[in-house]
Formats: structure tokens, C-alpha cells, sequence
């Protein structure tokens, strides 16, 4: 006898709260589950502006947004139509609007009308605000005992934590009705417990169930504990769509906007890298061999400016010992001459005052002298005079290969000077462009550069055609050699709806946008996109137009688990 009685107090403990489950499943298709400890709320929306209410106590927290933008609209004049009459909204802080609302306390259906006055538009929006009912009074309420405090504390934890718990427990206490058996007197009082217990635990599923599931209008559990409310995070549900609350998409500056079917230009993506204008930028190099030395001032820094004749190193010829043998005897050769020459000349300006001797001679003997002398100072000088390395165009020093005492080979590059503000990107096309049209580049960092073309080669690299542009926007921070990717026009045009870069999200999957599909949810929605300039792609499918999509955030909301 005992032994069927368990078998059935089993059956039931285990079976009693799989009646919750099955009405879960069958309440739940109509709407995707939303996270259970986010509060009621309403929402409204009309093409200026979207509206969310969350109750907060005995307060009505009110979050007004841009309904393209997604932006919060703030200094707005918000009166509330409440059971109680029209009450104002006050300004907050973070973006919010707030109001006494003593009447939440009472639960039950609310219908609200809001009046929005803001940037001179005025709209009217109504909310269908639904609450559960009020707590029971707790002074009529009898004392409860220790165990059925505790009964209750795990029923209502049981309930928040959904049916998977339930079951759980329901097992657990049949297996301990079996296991205790075999105790006569212990086992009344255990099996009664187990059958009340299991009770407690399918009401409160069963409740759980009722609150988790919200009407068209009001989204998550009917829990008005501020305390829990506050608490709200951003989940992914089920069905792939993120939940996020007003509060946080203002924290994470969520912005959208509205797509529009237009024709575009068609561009294409090259690669290319920043390059020198030929004709603002030199190098600075030794033509002959020598041993390099810094000038009065030293050599100049990278980054410094210079113009064009600044005297950048000096480069002293070596002389080998072969040279400085034959230099010696030439030296030796012309100072005999001058010698010789000279006593000449001295011995003829005494003769010349007596006739002795033409003044034609005195002459050609001082001549002769003076041009042995010269030919023995340029001697010392080519021995010692250096070759001045100067600045060919003005600009700044892009690099440097010099240090005081280094052997330069002729030919070798000591300086680059380049003009900052006149750089090129060399690009390599497969596809012929659209002569003369703007291109744009992006920078590994994300910034742009507005691109003129400047002409196309006829090399081919590897089956490409080279292709240069001039950087005519702000190119501060660009240096040579920096990857740049360029968007060029090809002259044909595609329809599409343009979207910011930031929009897209890699994945596995191909290209994802996030479509803002209501107030407080964005749909992940797999696009195909095709480049249209340095910040923008052009989705070529995968989205209608006049649709909502996340373009400032979205690998914010991709990352929400």
C-alpha cells in the first residue's frame, strides 16, 4: 500500500509542474520571450517621434526619442493625460522625463495621451500601460511560520527562474519521497510536504508563466519592484533579436536612419599607398664619395622644415695614398717653378730701370708667377675644401640616413624632403575609371581623403594599370608609404540604399545590419552590400527601403549576448 501511494506522490511531485510548461509553450508562440526581469512598459510612435513609459515606483519614467534618428529629444514640453488629469513631465538629467504617478500603485489597465511639444512640432501619443494588481495587504495577511516562509521564499524564486528549475525540484522531491519509504512514521509527514510543495512550485510556474508574457503593448514580466526595474540589461533573444532599453541605447548613443532607394555611382575598391609628389619632393644625395660631416648648425631632424639651398651635411673627398703621392710631387714640381720664376722676376725688376732688359719681359716673368701660385692654392684647396649637400625643393625632412663621420658612396641618399601638403596616392586598377572623376581613400584608422585623378600609366604591373591621385583635402598625419585603400568612380551607376560603414557587421554568416524593428528591439538582418565611396556601402539586397537601420552602435548591439 505504501508503495503505491509513493509511486503516485512520485508521479505527481515529478508531473505537477509540467502543466505550467505546456501552457508556457502554448501562450508563448504568439510573441518571442522577452528577459523576465524587465518591468512593464508601453510604447508609442509616430513619424516624428517614439515614445516609452516605464513605471518606477510611484513615478512614471518617460523616454522620448527622434523617431528616424534614434536620437534623445531633449527641452521638450511633455504633459501626461493620467486618471488623475494632466500632469507635466519634468527634464532629467540623462535624457529622461519624469512625473509623479501616485495611481501605478493601484494596477490594472491604464490608458495615457501625451502631448509632445518640440523643435516646433506638437504630436499626440497614447499609451496602453498595463499593471499587475496591487499585493495583498499584509496586516490581513495571517502570520506565517518559519517553513512556510520558506516554502514561499522558493516558490517565488522558482517562478523568477523559470520551469527548467521546477522540474528539477519536482524530481528531487520524488526521489526523496522513495528514498524515505521505508520510515512508516516519517513518511505521512514527508509525502504530505512533497504534494504541497509541488503545488507551490506549479502555481508559481504557472504564475511566472502569466507575467513573463506581455501584451502588444507592454513588453517583459509585470514586476513593479523599482528596485528590479532598475536592473534591466540588453539580451539576445531566442529569435536572434536583441532586446535593449531605452536607458541603455542613450548610454551607448544608438543611432539609426532611414533607408532610401536612389542611384549611386559605381565604385571599386584599390589598393594603393601614399607616395611623394614628383614635383614637391627631392632627395638629397653625394656626388662624389667622401666622409660626411654635419654643418655649423648640425643635421636637421626629422620633421624639421627647410628651404630649397639650406645647407643640409657637408661631404670631405678622401684622398687615397696613391693620389696624395702624385699631389706631393705636383706640389713639389710647382713650388721649384715658383722658385725659379720668382728670382727670375726679381732679377729683371733690377735690370728693367737700366734698359738692360724689356719691359715685356718683366711682365711675362710676373704673369707666369702669379699663375704657378694659383695652380699650387687650388692644389690645397681640392685637398681640403668639402662638397655642401643642400636642399633641392622647400618641405620638411622625411628621412635620414646621415651621421658625423659615415662614408658616403656617390649616389647615396642622404635626405628626402618632402612637401607635406602635396602627396599622391598610386593605386593599381583592373577596371578602367572615370577620367578626371574625385576618388576617396581610406586610411587603416578610419579617416578619409578626398582623392583628384591625375592620370593613369600604361605599365602593367601584374595585370594592373598604376594610377595616381593628388591628396587635395586635409592630409595631416598621411605619411609615405601608408596603405590606403581607394574608392574610385568606374563611370556606371547602381541603385541601392546607401548605408554608413559603421552599419555592417562581419560575420561568418556574410555582412549583418541591425534594423530597429520597435522602441526597445533591433533584428539582425543578413545584407548584401557592395563598396560606394571611403564611408558609405551600398546594400544591394537584403532590406527594403523605408526601414530603420542602426548606424551608429551596431557592433555595440552585436556584441549583446
Amino acid at each position: 500500500m505504501f508503495r503505491f501511494v509513493a509511486a503516485a506522490l512520485w508521479a505527481l511531485a515529478v508531473f505537477g509542474v509540467y502543466p505550467a510548461l505546456a501552457h508556457e509553450g502554448h501562450d508563448g508562440a504568439a510573441e518571442a520571450p522577452v528577459p523576465s526581469h524587465v518591468g512593464p512598459r508601453a510604447e508609442a510612435a509616430s513619424p516624428a517621434f517614439e515614445l516609452v513609459a516605464i513605471p518606477r515606483g510611484r513615478e512614471l519614467v518617460l523616454y522620448l526619442d527622434a523617431f528616424a534618428s534614434n536620437a534623445p529629444v531633449t527641452g521638450a514640453d511633455i504633459d501626461v493625460e493620467t486618471p488623475e488629469g494632466f500632469v507635466e513631465a519634468t527634464a532629467q538629467g540623462d535624457g529622461s522625463y519624469r512625473l509623479a504617478a501616485p495611481w501605478l500603485a493601484a494596477g490594472g489597465h491604464h490608458d495615457l495621451a501625451v502631448t509632445v511639444k518640440a523643435d516646433g512640432v506638437e504630436e499626440t501619443l497614447t499609451l496602453d500601460l498595463d499593471l499587475p494588481p496591487p499585493p495583498s495587504d499584509p496586516a490581513a495577511a495571517p502570520a506565517k511560520s518559519e517553513t512556510s516562509a520558506l516554502l514561499a521564499e522558493i516558490r517565488d524564486h522558482l517562478g523568477h527562474q523559470g520551469l527548467v528549475g521546477a522540474g528539477a525540484a519536482g524530481f528531487l522531491l520524488g526521489l526523496a519521497t522513495i528514498a524515505l519509504m521505508g520510515s512508516r512514521r516519517a513518511f505521512p509527514a514527508l509525502a504530505v510536504f512533497a504534494v504541497a510543495l509541488t503545488l507551490l512550485i506549479g502555481g508559481a510556474a504557472m504564475a511566472g508563466d502569466g507575467h513573463d508574457h506581455a501584451t502588444s503593448d507592454v513588453s517583459g514580466s509585470a514586476v513593479l519592484d523599482p528596485v528590479a526595474t532598475i536592473f534591466e540589461q540588453a539580451r539576445r533573444l531566442p529569435d536572434g533579436i536583441v532586446f535593449v532599453p531605452k536607458a541603455t541605447q542613450h548610454l551607448l548613443a544608438v543611432r539609426t536612419g532611414v533607408t532610401s532607394e536612389a542611384g549611386h555611382r559605381r565604385t571599386i575598391e584599390l589598393p594603393g599607398r601614399v607616395i611623394a609628389d614628383p614635383n614637391a619632393s627631392g632627395v638629397v644625395q653625394s656626388s662624389v664619395g667622401g666622409r660626411l660631416s654635419p654643418p655649423p648648425g648640425g643635421f636637421p631632424n626629422l620633421g624639421a622644415r627647410v628651404r630649397r639651398g639650406d645647407v643640409l651635411a657637408t661631404v670631405t673627398p678622401p684622398v687615397q695614398a696613391v693620389d696624395a703621392s702624385d699631389m706631393r710631387q705636383t706640389q713639389g714640381d710647382l713650388d721649384q717653378q715658383i722658385a725659379i720664376v720668382a728670382r727670375r722676376v726679381a732679377r729683371y725688376e733690377k735690370l728693367a730701370p737700366s734698359g738692360a732688359i724689356a719691359q715685356t719681359a718683366l711682365d711675362d716673368a710676373r704673369a707666369e708667377l702669379s699663375g704657378l701660385k694659383d695652380r699650387r692654392s687650388a692644389l690645397d684647396t681640392l685637398r681640403r675644401q668639402p662638397e655642401d649637400l643642400t636642399a633641392p625643393v622647400d618641405g620638411v625632412v622625411a628621412e635620414r640616413a646621415a651621421t658625423a663621420g659615415q662614408m658616403a658612396a656617390p649616389g647615396t641618399m642622404v635626405f628626402r624632403i618632402v612637401d607635406p601638403g602635396k602627396l599622391y596616392v598610386e593605386a593599381l586598377s583592373f577596371e578602367a575609371l572615370e577620367p578626371g572623376a574625385e576618388a576617396t581613400g581610406r586610411l587603416p584608422d578610419g579617416r578619409t581623403l578626398t582623392l583628384a585623378y591625375r592620370g593613369a600609366g600604361l605599365a602593367d604591373r601584374a595585370q594592373a594599370v598604376p594610377v595616381q591621385f593628388a591628396i587635395t583635402g586635409d592630409g595631416e598625419g598621411v605619411r609615405l608609404g601608408q596603405f590606403v585603400t581607394v574608392l574610385a568612380p568606374t563611370g556606371t551607376t547602381a541603385n541601392g540604399l546607401a548605408l554608413p560603414r559603421a552599419s555592417v557587421i562581419r560575420s561568418e554568416g556574410g555582412a549583418v545590419v541591425y534594423e530597429h524593428v520597435s522602441a526597445e528591439r533591433f533584428a539582425p538582418r543578413p545584407v548584401k552590400i557592395e563598396p560606394l565611396d571611403a564611408e558609405r556601402v551600398l546594400l544591394a539586397a537584403g532590406v527594403p527601403a523605408g526601414r530603420r537601420i542602426v548606424t551608429q552602435g551596431a557592433e555595440l548591439l552585436d556584441q549583446v549576448r
